[in-house]
């Protein structure tokens, strides 16, 4: 029997209050709030209390993905904010500092304020990315923020309060005329966020209308959340969470199918009895889980750590779906890792696994032209490249279209890598540049910095 237990948050001005934070070096302390000025923090009870391991900091995994680490800003960056919290300052000050850093580290990469945002009668849609044909992207404007934050996540814009970079429907909720008029989308994904924070009744707000008539084109719907592993309690003990497995049922049982895409970003996560019976609750209901995670450095690096994961997962039920690439934005130099080592620590780990398991694909890039996925290192007429394709692209063409880069031992990043053979570029990157061209004209915008790199190099990232 696992008992009820009652969320309690803890944010930047709350670091003093957390118990466990006063046993640690005063130096250390103090680079926490520096650097949690500039990045989105956020964490709660339930992973201070059951999931991090307090003898081991600073290398506990959960303590890496939740707790701000000093090295996640250069130098420089850190000793602007320090320089300023040590000798006093005022909001304006602070403020100007921090958004100039925050600005420096790519807060949306490559195309997702321009190229992902659709255009219904001549006019953006707000909250909506779509990217890819057949799946669109819905951002619920009361979902734009999360049980705790990840110190690597790829959408931390989200959360500081800059509006100019933020994703969210408006109360119109035009996103649901858009899905009218395009037939041809059959996925609809409620990202963030996460859409878990919400209440059930808020949820169903959105989600509901999906399941009637004029949406029969609608076949898949998908949830991406965290709450899976940060608040497993969601969906076993909150006062609403019979309410949200009812709202599951429904959903399957209108014909649709359900996924439930969970971020597992190591086995810890799934190792608590409240973790495992958040898996059963939703199983139970018809949904799927499938689970995803980028490969962090300081984090899950290590073959291990994803074998006991992916057979952990299957053991519960769930599919292992993404293995992803840590996108070049936020602390990226933290977390990055070559892509050979990240294809050796994949394969390393898939050798480890029956074929149960081996639904994972990856390493992924979700790059500017699509997922992009290592398949392979190997020699070709005596040059050393890697193997990559697309799992997914703006052009649907493109998708399992083998295509080689040279190999570069100190590449992390698609806009790292160049065309093998003495190729000048990628097949897809004529098309690729004119989407662009055209994106512009459509949002009446000067290229962004992420524009300006491809424009050289035709290799950026994106969702």
């Amino acid at each position: 029997m696992i008992s009820p237990r009652k969320m309690k948050f803890y944010g930047i001005r709350d670091l003093d209050s957390i118990p466990q934070i006063q046993n640690l070096p005063e130096d250390q302390r103090f680079a926490l709030k520096v650097v949690s000025a500039v990045m989105p923090f956020r964490v709660n009870n339930y992973v201070i209390e059951e999931l991090i391991d307090w003898n081991n900091i600073p290398e506990d995994p959960i303590f890496q993905l939740t707790f701000m680490q000093k090295e996640m800003l250069n130098d420089d960056q850190f000793g602007r904010v320090a320089n300023i919290l040590y000798n006093g300052y005022d909001d304006s000050e602070i403020k100007n500092v921090v958004e100039e850093i925050r600005l420096e580290l790519n807060p949306h990469p490559a195309g997702q304020m321009t190229m992902n945002v659709p255009n219904l009668d001549g006019k953006p849609v707000p909250g909506v990315q779509h990217k890819y044909k057949e799946t669109v992207l819905i951002f619920p404007s009361s979902g734009q923020t999360c049980h705790a934050y990840c110190t690597f996540c790829f959408r931390w814009a989200q959360f500081i309060g800059m509006s100019d970079l933020k994703f969210a429907t408006d109360e119109s909720k035009r996103f649901q005329d858009y899905l009218i008029a395009k037939k041809d989308v059959t996925d609809v994904l409620i990202t963030g966020g996460d859409p878990m924070i919400m209440s059930a009744k808020n949820l169903a707000s959105y989600i509901e209308p999906l399941l009637e008539p004029e949406f029969d084109h609608i076949r898949n719907i998908r949830i991406g959340t965290k709450s899976v592993a940060y608040w497993p309690y969601k969906f076993v003990t909150d006062k609403d969470s019979d309410d949200i497995l009812r709202l599951f049922e429904k959903i399957v049982n209108s014909g649709k199918h359900l996924a439930v895409m969970g971020h597992y970003n190591h086995w810890k996560e799934l190792s608590t009895d409240v973790a495992k019976e958040a898996v059963r609750r939703i199983r139970n209901t018809g949904a799927e889980i499938r689970t995803q995670s980028p490969l962090i450095k300081h984090v899950n690096d290590d073959p291990d750590v994803w074998t006991q994961l992916w057979l952990e997962q299957v053991k519960l039920g769930c599919i292992p779906y993404y293995f992803f690439i840590e996108r070049n934005t936020g602390a990226k130099s933290y977390f990055e890792i070559p892509l050979y080592t990240a294809y050796k620590i994949y394969k390393q780990a898939y050798e480890n696994i029956s074929g149960l398991g081996r639904t994972v694909r990856g390493p992924s890039m979700s790059a500017l032209p699509g997922k992009v996925s290592v398949e392979g290192i190997t020699e070709i007429h005596g040059e050393k490249v890697f193997v990559l394709n697309m799992l997914q692209a703006r052009n649907p063409r493109w998708v399992k279209r083998p295509f080689f880069a040279k190999f570069d031992e100190k590449a992390t990043w698609m806009s790292d890598l160049r065309p093998a053979f003495g190729k000048d570029k990628f097949f897809y990157q004529d098309e690729l540049n004119q989407m662009i061209r055209e994106s512009e004209e459509q949002s009446h915008i000067l290229p962004g910095e992420d524009f300006e790199i491809y424009a050289n190099q035709e290799l950026n990232a994106d969702d």
